[in-house]
């Protein structure tokens, strides 16, 4: 049986994905995420252009002691300057002391940028690109060349757009990459000029690399591999400049799964949900829910009717399993929800997927707190809370007596909040603390906690990671509902992240410290509730 035909997968997360508003990384999260890359079995890792600052310059020097198992490391770097020799040139120096195995040139393809922009003749740019890459691939770096603007130069002014990529060829570059960098090529021409430089340079490897500028950069760089490209440049989750940068996430997810070709190490395409989580988490960026493939929402299902077919065949609804890609089906909870939903939800759990009374007393709570404004689709643990009430799986952990927060400023001083919490433990005790805090949710989480950690010593395995809040009946202007949900972490064990349970709450009123009150609740319960069923 003929092997799969094999795309090599070129990450540039770490440079060009750092070029976008908002996604800023530290020399150490580079070095985190190159890693996870290694591991996920990206052939390709672009670590940054070494003379632009002192952060990439030490990302190629610390890289080099992480012994990477897979993943090449590519420093990355303009060709040499116009009038000086490649060897003299300060940009040439430090791509070959970044020590990389691989080097990835960029040059210009296009004439009136040549002329305009560099300001040099025709030929200057070809001996500028042909220098660059021939003095690279003499000290014994593998070349990867970056054909800027190939796609609007190629339409323009086809034979200068191939004499660029002749002179590459020909001083020894490994791998042409066509580059979309307007990003608004569309996918037939793509496909069409990618053909043409896959036939006229049939003894090197073609690339392509786009941008989603048009919202096209998955279906440009799929159009090219089609035509022939066996190498492929993105970014995880689509981070860059402007509009971004081609999503690999569901690139590879489609290549191997839609077209059956090998593009990662074998067995490790179920770790593209992890990687693309934790390249959010690490530059601190709010995931993103309807994310194809890897989104919290890819594979959840809302409506009644849709999630009664899924019960019984999830093909359905789901073009993939999630397990593939190693993300996890979500039944949602919600107004729209049929007893379907209620059963898939939490039937089997508490061994009521079957009892049509209990499933319609849920289903109708739930539409009723809903009109109130609330909302369980992101706050699973409160929709948990519900359920356990319905049906006597529920206790009660503390009953407060009252809390009270306050708001200290003095003159043009910092405000502080003080929060005092007053409750009864079930044995009758009496805790009554008070904290400050820099704002009132953390005053009062921090009160609470003090008045039931001495009872409850597992609450310090519970931690917060995301706070929301937002306004129901904006009619009422000031006086409105809100409804606030809270992301929680809860850790077990050693605190191995293959040990952590993420999970959501919710809580509405007028008063937004009080619609806090009751997500801080409702997590705290559910936590003390699933630690003793895990003891």
């Amino acid at each position: 049986m003929d092997k799969p035909r094999r795309i090599e997968i070129y990450d540039t997360t770490l440079r060009d994905g750092t070029q976008g508003e908002g996604f800023n990384l530290s020399l150490q999260d580079k070095l985190l995420i190159a890693q996870k890359l290694d591991d996920l079995g990206v052939d390709y890792v672009e670590g940054g252009f070494p003379l632009s600052n002192p952060k990439d310059e030490a990302f190629f020097r610390d890289i080099r002691e992480l012994k990477l198992r897979h993943a090449k490391v590519s420093a990355f770097g303009m060709t040499r300057r116009r009038g000086v020799v490649a060897a003299d040139d300060p940009g040439m120096k430090a791509l070959l002391a970044a020590l990389t195995p691989a080097v990835t040139l960029v040059g210009k393809t296009s004439l009136y940028q040549v002329e305009a922009v560099l300001s040099v003749t025709a030929d200057e740019n070809l001996a500028m690109i042909g220098d660059s890459v021939a003095l690279m691939h003499r000290e014994g770096r593998q070349v990867v060349y970056d054909a800027e603007h190939f796609f609007d130069a190629f339409r323009n002014n086809h034979d200068y757009a191939l004499r660029t990529l002749h002179a590459a060829a020909d001083a020894g570059a490994a791998t042409l990459v066509l580059c979309d960098t307007n990003g608004g090529s569309m996918p037939e021409w793509i496909a069409e000029a990618t053909a043409a430089v896959r036939q006229r340079f049939a003894g090197v490897r073609v690339g392509i690399h786009t941008h989603n500028d048009a919202s096209l950069a998955v279906a440009n760089a799929l159009a090219a591999i089609r035509a022939g490209a066996d190498h492929a440049q993105g970014t995880i989750n689509g981070v860059g400049e402007r509009c971004g940068n081609m999503d690999l996430i569901p690139l590879i997810a489609n290549l191997q799964l839609k077209y059956g070709l090998d593009c990662l190490r074998p067995g490790t395409l179920q770790r593209l949900t992890e990687v693309s989580r934790y390249v959010y988490e690490t530059a601190n960026m709010n995931l993103v829910p309807g994310q194809p493939y890897v989104g919290g929402s890819a594979f959840a299902h809302k409506g009644g009717m849709h999630v009664h077919a899924v019960q019984k065949d999830v093909s359905t609804y789901e073009h993939v399993a999630p397990e593939a890609v190693g993300n996890t089906r979500k039944i949602l909870i919600s107004e729209l929800s049929g007893v379907s939903n209620i059963a898939t939800k939490a039937g089997k759990k508490f061994d009521i997927e079957h009892d049509k009374a209990v499933l319609k007393r849920v289903l109708a709570r739930v539409q009723d707190l809903e009109n109130q404004g609330y909302q369980f689709e992101a706050a699973e643990a409160s929709f948990e809370l519900l359920v356990r009430k319905e049906i006597n799986r529920y206790r009660k952990f503390f009953t407060l007596d009252h809390y009270r927060v306050v708001i200290l400023r003095v003159d043009c001083t910092t405000p502080v909040a003080e929060a005092t919490v007053k409750l009864h433990t079930p044995e009758g005790q009496v805790e009554h603390t008070v904290f400050e805090g820099p704002g009132p949710v953390n005053a009062l989480d921090r009160a609470l906690r003090a008045a039931l950690e001495p009872h409850y010593p597992v609450l310090k395995d519970l931690h917060l990671i995301d706070y929301k809040v937002r306004v129901i009946n904006s009619k009422d202007e000031t006086a409105a509902s809100v409804r606030v949900v809270i992301e929680f972490r809860r850790e077990s064990g050693m605190g191995d992240a293959s040990h952590r349970d993420v999970f959501g709450t919710t809580g509405v009123s007028q008063n937004v410290i009080d619609a806090s009150w009751q997500a801080i609740v409702d997590a705290y319960e559910y936590h003390l509730l699933h630690a003793e069923e895990e003891r």
